[in-house]
C-alpha cells in the first residue's frame, strides 16, 4: 500500500489498511460525502457519492474511495484521491480551556 497523507484545512486524511471490524455507514448529505462542515463559512470538505462512500467505527471515521475522484471545499485546493480506504481524522488545537476541533 502507498503511503498516503494530506491536509485540507481542519480535515487530516491517511490512506490506511481496511478495518476489519464492523463500520456503520455515515449518510451523505445532498449527494455528497461530507467528511467536515466549516463552523466558520459554513463550507464542507466533501466529495461525490457515487466516487466514494464514509464509515464510523465509535468516534474514527473511514473513507472508502471507489473511483478517482477529489475532495473539495470552497476555500481550499482539491486533494486528488486515488481508490482505496482512508483514516479521517479532525485537526484538534490546544486552547486554555482544553482541546478542541480546529474551527475552518
Amino acid at each position: 500500500m502507498t503511503k498516503f497523507q494530506a491536509r485540507q484545512g481542519d480535515v487530516f486524511i491517511e490512506r490506511c489498511a481496511a478495518p476489519r471490524t464492523k463500520l456503520e455507514p455515515v449518510p451523505a448529505e445532498a449527494g455528497r460525502v461530507i467528511l467536515a462542515h466549516g463552523e466558520a463559512t459554513g463550507h464542507a470538505h466533501a466529495i461525490p457519492m457515487s466516487h466514494a462512500a464514509l464509515f464510523a467505527r465509535g468516534a474514527e471515521r473511514f473513507l472508502r474511495v471507489v473511483k478517482p475522484t477529489e475532495l473539495l471545499h470552497e476555500e481550499h485546493a482539491p486533494i486528488a484521491l486515488s481508490p482505496g480506504t482512508y483514516r479521517v481524522t479532525r485537526q484538534r488545537e490546544y486552547s486554555p480551556e482544553g482541546l478542541r476541533n480546529v474551527a475552518d
